[in-house]
């Protein structure tokens, strides 16, 4: 068994690495390393995230992916979520939250029937955590068309800023000839703003 460590982050100018630590410290105290890291910084509430299809690929039946809440994997809708499971569960793959003590009884599990019965309860908690995290999000979304309406009512609204230290950091990698792999393993930035930035360059 194997653990792979799923860091995300919605946006690039959010820390995907901020929890690295944390679990790292968390998998040493189960007695496991961890043996790959895979972060990206994509929306939750978006099924298409490489690194997460990555690591589901790479992963081999009884491996877990070890994440610090359950919302790092998904803020999906039903339908996405329910996608997501399908490929997670093909692969037998466990998930271990931090946050979630019942999953982290997947770890010691020696028996057939232990891992079933922590398997059904772990499900059952995923989906409700799931289902919890998309509501978080679609009241977040909800609250900030709010806000942006008031805004532009009032004559406030700006839109977002852009991060002129990240651009300048993605055009000079760009400008040596850096991959966009290279460039979002480097600066954990999404390959969406690395393209923004390139067609910003040629225009």
């Amino acid at each position: 068994m194997r653990l792979y460590g799923y860091l995300r982050a919605s946006t690039e100018e959010q820390d995907a690495y901020r929890a690295k630590e944390e679990l790292e410290e968390f998998a040493a105290s189960l007695g496991f390393p961890i043996s790959a890291w895979f972060v990206e910084n994509e929306s939750g509430a978006n099924l298409h995230r490489p690194e997460l299809f990555r690591l589901i690929d790479i992963a081999q039946s009884g491996d877990v992916m070890l994440v610090e809440q359950i919302d790092r994997i998904s803020r999906l809708n039903f339908q996405d979520w329910e996608r997501l499971k399908s490929h997670i569960a093909a692969k037998n793959i466990r998930i271990v939250s931090k946050d979630l003590p019942t999953s982290h009884q997947f770890i010691h599990t020696d028996d057939a029937f232990t891992d079933r019965m922590v398997q059904a309860i772990n499900g059952m908690m995923l989906d409700m955590l799931a289902a919890i995290a998309r509501k978080d999000y679609e009241d977040r979304r909800r609250r900030q068309a709010q806000g942006v309406q008031r805004a532009k009512a009032e004559g406030k609204y700006k839109g977002r800023p852009i991060n002129q230290k990240l651009h300048g950091d993605i055009a000079g990698l760009l400008r040596d000839g850096k991959s966009y792999a290279y460039i979002r393993n480097l600066l954990g930035c999404s390959d969406h703003t690395i393209a923004r930035v390139k067609k910003g360059m040629t225009s």
